[in-house]
């Protein structure tokens, strides 16, 4: 492909509340086996982009352990590859990244080393499907300085934390609003951008030198009325897991068949890094409906409507509804959980009873599981 590829997966924020204490969004676990930069990966490589750069700063030790054999996306390759870059102490520059453009404008030497024409931009907090080839296509088509993929939402959402876009007839981007308080449009830009490269290093030196770090605000909303900044429309499964509720939701929907088989059995498919771990065990007196268990676990009670991640025991009589249980969970016997999200590596008492009535509420016990 003619496209370098830019996943942005440094970022944090404070909707996820505890979610993100000790991990980026980017490596929050998805559907059981999979990470949230799986999909932003998988796309890059089904597209036929061979060199790929995340940037990740925020508790980046996770995410940066998932990334560490690139093999899984088939980036283990002799041209281009999988690059993984965190903040750097310079003889010039000793900042974090201050913002979205500051993070690629730090790492501008990976640009002006590659000779793709195109560089496509993605954020690594969502989970969709898309192929970034017919992106480019309809960007040089449309002869756009720069292209924004963009989703229309259904009616009613909440698209507040979003930017929200208006255009013209010709998908021609005329406003373009970050996270309004009230919205004039349901179309809602996924933070994925496709720009010429040479182009691209010029705007991120103009805005270093300005003292500019975003990248929409200091380029999209900045050079919307100078440059030609399109929309392409996906129609696709789209969304942004940066919420608790949202990512609530988000893994939710992966319990409806058409959305499984729309990601992990139509091609092009899902990857992510694999383990070597046993099937997941059923014991007698065990019940599981309309729910994923993943490699590892072992489930002694009953399960219902929830998705029990890699390495979960569930122990004698308990109840589980509606419920996200992560890696590595250990629940003691007679224990109910009910519209809850269970934090890795947790303990959970016997005898215990969780429930989110006035919302999904987090559990995060921090008990050491040999003292209790």
């Amino acid at each position: 492909m003619k496209a370098v590829g830019i996943i942005l997966a440094g970022g944090n924020n404070s909707r996820m509340e505890s979610l993100s204490n000790k991990r980026a969004i980017a490596a929050m676990p998805v559907c059981g086996s999979y990470r949230c930069v799986d999909f932003a990966l998988s796309n890059m490589t089904n597209s036929g982009i061979k060199t790929v750069a995340v940037l990740s700063q925020y508790n980046a030790r996770s995410l940066n352990e998932h990334l560490s054999s690139s093999k899984w996306w088939d980036f283990g390759r002799k041209q281009g590859g999988l690059y993984v870059f965190t903040p750097t102490v310079t003889a010039t520059n000793s900042w974090w990244y201050r913002g979205t453009a500051d993070a690629i404008w730090q790492n501008l030497d990976f640009l002006k080393k590659r000779h793709e024409p195109y560089v496509v931009i993605a954020s690594g907090d969502c989970v969709y499907k898309l192929d970034y080839d017919k992106v480019l296509d309809y960007h040089i088509e449309k002869k756009a300085d720069i292209t924004v993929v963009c989703k229309e939402m259904p009616a009613g959402t909440d698209v507040s934390r979003f930017g929200v876009v208006r255009m013209n007839e010709e998908s021609r981007i005329t406003e373009f609003e970050e996270k309004p308080m009230v919205a004039h449009s349901n179309t809602v830009s996924c933070g994925i951008y496709v720009i010429r490269r040479r182009q691209l290093i010029e705007m991120l030196e103009k805005c270093a030198e300005e003292n500019r770090w975003n990248f929409v605000n200091d380029i999209i909303l900045r050079y919307k009325n100078l440059k030609r900044i399109y929309a392409y429309k996906t129609d696709g499964y789209w969304s942004n897991i940066s919420t608790v509720d949202s990512y609530y939701d988000t893994n939710m929907d992966f319990l409806k068949p058409d959305v499984r088989k729309y990601f992990f059995k139509d091609e092009p498919r899902i990857y992510s890094k694999q383990e070597d771990l046993p099937p997941a065990k059923y014991n007698a007196g065990s019940s599981v409906s309309n729910s994923l268990i993943s490699a590892g676990c072992i489930v002694n009670g009953k399960v219902e409507n929830s998705l029990l991640f890699k390495n979960v025991y569930v122990g004698n009589n308990c109840v589980i509804k509606n419920s996200i249980i992560l890696n590595e969970v250990y629940i003691g016997d007679n224990t109910h959980i009910e519209n809850c999200i269970v934090e890795s590596r947790d303990t959970l008492k016997a005898n215990m009873y969780y429930s989110g009535d006035d919302g999904i509420k987090i559990i995060a016990e921090h008990n050491k599981r040999y003292n209790i």
